[in-house]
């Protein structure tokens, strides 16, 4: 295949240029490429036209060549308003102006843009895109963002689109030696500084005056925080004077703009990242994904294609007019600075998304299958069947000794909420329920119509307790339940056997190893099916209620006496978790969330607990996902991603 690619290149000081450089040596290897900056003299002969369109001068050439010669565009952000400025404006070009605002944004922008020429006011940069012209003509566009994708649409675009994530500049040489140390030392750190770094363009919306003011609350809680600030500032950007206003000319460095190794290294130096925004227009950006392909913890704003990123990789501040934006930045700050594990536990999962998701490889292979014409390489999971509602008296029915007849009418509201959230199956699909007590498994067959149930518990390995049961009407029921430790022995299934595993009130009773556990279901379940973990909340109203009032914030957090003199006593609750945590362990293990609530276990009322939310709401924290049980549901939808979390392990 031979594609013409147009786009500026190094040294051009363009992200777009760095972009386009990082894709082009993997791109050479799938396909013959001929690079342009500007309209050649011919364009015979190449299968496709491929232009690179970014919102600055840059891109004024390759823009115009792109009217005059249609081919795939790729749209970096969804306004190009900066660049029509630059083509027009900035040559005299008024009339071309003023055309190309209305014939974007119609008779009103057509009368601003003649406010514009009048010099009473400035462009209306984020009023009108000016996508249109260039939309008209595509063959296809790219895009890096959902928000981006649907701005085209909303333009008016019936043509194709595919989303291919930003690249990511993933280190793999072995032998290079990081600089880390070296640069620090030129910074004059100490081993305990955190440096905090914020790196590319120094624009006002990057939110670097709101950074600096929750950096200031910062050094006043730890005197040894420092900060640097990499790139070329803009000239409405006054920062010497807001260093100095600041009282922070001894802790924040601007170092300007960087060279490209230096760019790398100083961000390889610095133990926090800001990336932030506001307002947007959708752009990516390319200084975020190559830190977090250096495993940096990094701050952005809850906003456009930012938003997009999985919560477990970043950490997202809410953009105005939300009035928490500086507290928010402060706070995360804090937070990163104060517990290094944790910081390095974020940093580590962002490394292993990007190296999922956008390395240069997969990004030139999702750009020729597109050229192509090639439908896009996703998996497609399968639907979900509708839930089965199983009443109360159908799981009583099967309790036949008094003491489990008394447990399952305490904990109905649980089970039957549980089953509830199983996806239905039939004669062809297995089940496995780990933890089973015979309360709800006879409902997966006759209820849920699963053809095989098998049931696990803990006991020796090898060994298989044969259950026959009947219900109150004399129904039969046969499960044969495996006995093992699911924190330490492989589970006796062969891969991909099951379609649906339940994990129901057993998380909370592991002492050593629940990523085994969860890593050991992953194999056995099949691409695409689910897993549903019903859990104690130890982050619920009940619990905070509970640590108010001086008392153990557990569920159950009291020791089990033995039944029998001798005998040893059953698991106790061992680790409660919050249903964050529980987000995290399915992400972890490979698991896409299909479904995360709380709710109650027992159905009972707590009006002494009110006041929690009021409590909670007043200091502006969040009231959700606080009921007393946890019920998440999950797809597998890829490899595990980590074997031992640092979060979880020590």
């Amino acid at each position: 295949m031979k594609l013409a690619f147009f786009s500026p290149l190094p040294p051009a000081k363009s992200g777009i240029a760095d972009y386009s450089a990082a894709l082009l040596e993997p791109l050479k290897g799938l396909a013959s490429v001929t690079t342009f900056d500007k309209e050649p003299a011919s364009l015979n002969g190449f299968d496709a036209l491929v232009y690179q369109i970014g919102n600055n001068a840059y891109h004024a050439s390759i823009y115009e060549c792109a009217l005059r010669h249609p081919g795939v565009v790729v749209l970096h952000e969804a306004n190009l308003h900066h660049l029509h400025a630059e083509r027009t404006i900035k040559r005299g070009h008024w009339d071309e102006y003023v055309d190309e605002v209305a014939y974007d944004g119609g008779p009103k922008a057509r009368a601003f843009a003649e406010r514009v020429r009048r010099l009473e006011v400035g462009p209306d940069y984020e009023g009108v895109p000016m996508l249109r012209r260039l939309l008209e003509s595509a063959k296809g566009v790219i895009v890096h963002s959902d928000c981006v994708g649907q701005a085209v649409r909303d333009s008016g675009y019936e043509g194709p689109i595919r989303k291919i994530w930003h690249g990511a500049w993933i280190e793999r040489d072995p032998t290079r030696k990081p600089l880390r140390d070296f640069y620090r030392t030129k910074l004059g750190l100490t081993p305990k500084s955190v440096l905090v770094g914020a790196f590319g363009f120094l624009k006002p919306y990057k939110r670097i005056a709101e950074s600096l003011r929750a950096f200031r609350r910062l050094t006043r809680l730890n005197p040894d925080v420092r900060m640097i600030l990499c790139g070329e500032p803009h000239p409405e950007l006054q920062l010497d004077s807001l260093l100095r206003g600041l009282g922070l000319e001894e802790h924040v460095r601007v170092l300007g703009y960087l060279n490209s190794e230096d760019f790398h290294h100083y961000m390889e130096a610095s133990d926090v990242i800001l990336n932030l925004r506001y307002p947007t227009v959708g752009e990516s950006s390319g200084t975020l994904l190559r830190a977090f392909s250096l495993g940096k913890p990094v701050l952005v704003t809850r906003i456009g294609s930012f938003n997009e990123y999985p919560d477990e990789i970043c950490l997202k501040v809410p953009a105005p007019p939300d009035t928490a934006e500086e507290d928010t930045i402060f706070e995360y700050l804090n937070l990163l600075a104060s517990r290094p594990s944790y910081a390095k536990t974020l940093g580590e999962r962002a490394r292993k998304w990007v190296e999922q998701e956008c390395p240069w490889e997969l990004v030139a292979s999702r750009y020729v299958s597109f050229l192509k014409g090639e439908p896009e390489n996703v998996e497609v999971l399968p639907e979900l069947p509708p839930p089965v509602k199983v009443a109360p008296a159908e799981i009583l029915t099967w309790a036949q000794e008094e003491g489990g007849r008394q447990y399952t009418e305490t904990h109905i509201t649980r089970l039957a909420k549980t089953l509830s959230l199983t996806p239905k199956g039939d004669e062809s699909q297995a089940i496995l329920e780990m933890g089973a007590y015979m309360q709800i498994t006879p409902a997966l067959k006759y209820q849920l119509g699963y053809g095989e149930v098998r049931g696990a518990y803990y006991g020796p390995l090898g060994k298989v307790d044969h259950h026959e049961i009947a219900s109150d009407q004399g129904q039969p029921f046969v499960c044969d339940v495996d006995l093992f430790d699911a924190e330490k022995d492989v589970f006796p299934y062969a891969d991909s056997s099951f379609d649906t595993v339940l994990c129901c009130e057993l998380l909370e009773h592991l002492t050593a190893d629940p990523m085994h556990m969860m890593s050991e279901i992953h194999r056995i379940l099949k691409p695409g099916g689910t897993l549903l973990i019903t859990t104690p909340n130890v982050a619920s109203h009940r619990a905070i209620h509970a640590i108010l009032h001086g008392y153990h914030p557990g569920f159950f957090p009291a020791y089990i006496l033995p039944r029998k003199p001798g005998e040893e006593a059953e698991a106790r609750h061992n680790r409660e978790y919050t249903a964050k945590e529980v987000h995290l362990l399915f992400w972890e293990a490979g698991f896409e969330i299909t479904h995360l609530e709380t709710g109650e276990f027992l159905d009972q009322p707590h009006p002494e607990q009110h006041f929690i939310a009021h409590l909670l709401e007043h200091y502006n924290l969040s009231n959700e996902l606080r009921g007393d049980g946890i019920y998440c549901v999950g797809r597998k939808a890829g490899p595990v991603r980590n074997r031992y979390p640092g979060w979880l392990y020590a």
